[in-house]
């Protein structure tokens, strides 16, 4: 009997653990997407909710780091904090595979050399391979011949993949990203925290 199951209240229901319902919730209310990355960062960032002024201490974000984003994806990357919110923008936009796939060729690129032929056919198959699950975006022409270059792993295996999809976030989701409202409050929030 399907509708047993069920039968308890939303209300009820709310404060447990369910997925589905958890699930659902979230679907509901995309709206709430601005309010938990502000959170997010708040977190993260210590000093907004304290009061406290930037410091020159490397734990907490200053407004001139974040307007240096704004100059290049390269220094927005070269930011752990910037990956991680420009990672919860692509994943906002469904697109986060493709800062996924690019940190983890960063990642691969330190790799001992006798790691490197597991860890290439990881991210074959998680990102490249035709049928992978986070599959990214790059012609035939470039999955064919990733996937001939991985049979011999070089740490540059996935330099021509990784540059596309760099050079596919910097002219599609890098400027979409500067002008988000994860962004803008986050440099705004800043700005007006170092006011004080």
């Amino acid at each position: 009997m399907p509708g047993m199951f069920f039968s308890a209240n939303t209300k009820e229901l709310k404060g447990t653990s369910h997925s589905l319902l958890d699930d659902k919730t979230a679907k509901r209310r995309p709206k709430t997407f601005g309010m938990d990355m502000k959170a997010y960062l708040r977190s993260m960032i210590p000093h907004l909710e304290s009061g406290m002024k930037p410091s020159k201490s490397k734990d907490i974000l200053s407004a001139d780091e974040v307007i240096q984003w704004s100059q290049s994806l390269g220094k927005l990357l070269a930011n752990q904090t910037g990956q991680n919110v420009f990672g919860k923008f692509l994943k906002s936009e469904f697109s986060e595979e493709n800062i996924e796939f690019w940190l983890a060729c960063e990642d691969y690129k330190k790799t001992d050399s006798g790691l490197l032929h597991c860890k290439a056919e990881k991210i074959y198959k998680a990102f490249v391979h035709s049928d992978a699950a986070k599959q990214i975006n790059i012609d035939f022409r470039t999955r064919e011949s990733t996937a001939k270059k991985i049979k011999a792993a070089t740490p540059t295996c996935f330099d021509e993949a990784q540059k596309i999809i760099y050079t596919l976030m910097e002219k599609d989701s890098y400027p979409r990203f500067l002008k988000s409202d994860i962004y803008l409050n986050l440099l705004n929030d800043l700005q007006a925290d170092s006011l004080k």
